[in-house]
């Protein structure tokens, strides 16, 4: 039976609601998992009728499998013992359908689950449900024909894509962390939109299996959380690098701080370029060494557009294209198209170029975003190429480090005074740098906190 004294970890308590502290108190003896559970199942059932975060509650399996947790040999030593945790719905878990926000996806149950998931079930994490995304990962807005993810900030607003089903449930205080998958900025856009930590990892640190090529190499999957710490766990189970949860100090930085546009025709919302600089100065009175400066980013669409949609057309392979939503059959459509226009040149020569720029700094902050969240509006009964337009003006910092591979995080530096919903700044590095940029994250987690969550 549920015990109700565990709400006061998941409402009052918000300094308790982490999965590091939850995971503490199940080793300890202080939580069973079954509470820890019940009570994320408490939170679903009060707050995501409202939202609409989870195509899947996992109510009666992930009660069986808290119970059969409580009885594992070695829960003391977990990581992540008793930790509930969202899955977005496109890495395959024993006993749904894969489904990938699509109608054209295949409904029969899948029958193992992805290396990340298996990685998170030994570790002791507990999977309570499957969260909503646009249809194939494509999009930066969460939104079908009949449901709409919207931001816990302001309902008014979506919570981002793809992962805005994970956005949602973390930042609305239902479970603590939340799985999401990043191609081209898929876990920091909802991780900025919903004020939360989001990392994607650089190539290599997290098995990726995201579709056929997983973008041509651009996919990762990462964790969106409400703190540094959690961020840092949760990765490193993900990675199978318990060093990485270890957090240490940063030192003192070579700062790079790149708040102006990164492409014509993408003007930065004055408040999300405030925050960016805000931040710079913080970091500067730390003890960093802050330059502005201009990330030589490709004034060339091709790489990224033909990977974007090519990326997508492998994907959909095999799928009936009569069922996918006129945006993404048109996305399809192009990616054959553009098909050849993929070339690894194209990566190496921005590898190249960002070296040359790395020779002077060891990260890069700019704004995660350029302007606020899109508006809650059903996009994917709109036109491709405003879907297309959306995501370039709405999104331009991110792409770029899925293209070389690189690590790259979002932390929330503020809200926005117009839209109501947080502002964060992205923080990039060099291959390897997920342990430099946590420690970065984590002084100014220190230096400016947060709220984290939008409620409770």
């Amino acid at each position: 039976m549920y015990n109700s004294s565990v709400d006061a970890l998941f409402t009052g308590a918000q300094l308790e609601f982490t999965a590091a502290a939850i995971a503490a108190r199940v080793r300890s003896g202080a939580l069973s998992p079954v509470d820890a559970v019940e009570g994320a199942l408490s939170r679903i059932s009060e707050r995501d009728p409202e939202l609409d975060a989870f195509v899947v509650v996992r109510g009666e399996q992930a009660r069986a499998e808290a119970r059969a947790l409580a009885g594992r040999p070695g829960l003391s030593a977990l990581p992540l013992a008793g930790v509930p945790i969202a899955i977005k719905d496109n890495i395959p878990i024993v006993g749904h359908p894969l489904r990938n926000g699509s109608a054209a996806t295949a409904v029969e149950p899948s029958t193992e689950d992805h290396p990340v998931l298996d990685r998170l079930r030994r570790a002791g994490a507990v999977p309570v449900g499957l969260t909503r995304l646009p249809e194939l990962c494509v999009w930066p807005s969460t939104d079908s024909h009949d449901s709409i993810v919207k931001n816990p900030w302001n309902h008014e607003r979506t919570a981002g894509g793809s992962s805005g089903g994970a956005g949602a449930s973390v930042a609305a205080g239902m479970v603590p962390v939340a799985h999401g998958s990043d191609c081209l900025g898929s876990i920091r856009i909802p991780a900025a939109a919903c004020g939360l930590v989001g990392i994607k990892p650089g190539s290599g640190l997290v098995p990726r299996e995201l579709g056929a090529n997983s973008w041509f190499g651009m996919a990762e999957n990462g964790p969106l959380t409400t703190t540094v710490e959690d961020a840092a766990l949760v990765l490193s189970v993900m990675a199978d690098r318990p060093e990485l949860a270890e957090l240490a100090e940063p030192g003192r930085l070579r700062i790079a701080v790149a708040a102006g546009s990164s492409m014509p025709m993408t003007p930065v919302d004055r408040h999300w370029r405030d925050g960016a600089e805000r931040t710079a100065q913080v970091l500067g009175g730390a003890g960093h060494t802050v330059t502005a400066a201009k990330v030589p980013y490709s004034l060339n669409p091709i790489p990224l557009l033909s990977r974007w949609t090519a990326g997508t057309a492998a994907y959909a392979e095999g799928l009936d294209r009569s069922l996918l939503q006129p945006r993404t059959r048109t996305h399809v459509a192009v990616g054959h198209a553009m098909r050849g226009l993929v070339r690894p040149r194209q990566v190496e020569r921005m590898k190249a170029a960002l070296r040359g720029f790395f020779a002077d700094f060891d990260v890069v902050l700019t704004p995660t975003l350029a302007r606020p969240p899109l508006d809650a509006h059903r996009w994917s009964e709109r036109s491709w190429i405003s879907n297309v337009l959306a995501a370039v003006r709405h999104a331009p910092f991110t792409p770029v480090w899925n293209l070389v591979g690189w690590p790259a995080a979002t932390v929330p530096v503020g809200m926005h005074p117009e839209s109501g919903t947080p502002l964060g700044v992205q923080i990039a590095a060099p291959p390897g740098g997920e342990a430099r940029i946590l420690a970065l994250a984590a002084q100014l987690e220190a230096l400016q906190p947060w709220p984290r969550v939008a409620v409770g």
